[in-house]
């Protein structure tokens, strides 16, 4: 599963020819959490609330970037990595 993004120890990672809804993962100290690209809902998983918070604040901010990677990699491209939260 290809690396998106890394900040303060959560690693987000998008399959490719994933199911829908347009989702990544976050990981963050041995757990999962799966989000709606769309909704920023959780589809699946969870991580500490601190920790889902940043998740949260990142894929706001690069929400137009995560629908194009999903498109890239629905279509077997290579998708682009996304800058970290600073």
């Amino acid at each position: 599963m290809p690396e998106l993004s890394r900040f303060f120890g959560i690693v987000i990672r998008l399959h490719y020819a994933d199911h829908n809804p347009p989702h990544f993962h976050a990981t963050y100290q041995g757990r999962m959490v799966e989000v709606d690209i769309w909704t920023l809902g959780i589809i699946e998983g969870g991580i500490a609330t601190r920790a889902l918070g940043l998740v949260m604040e990142w894929a706001a901010e690069h929400r137009a970037e995560l629908v194009e990677d999903w498109r890239r990699a629905s279509s077997g491209e290579p998708i682009v990595r996304i800058a970290p939260l600073s």
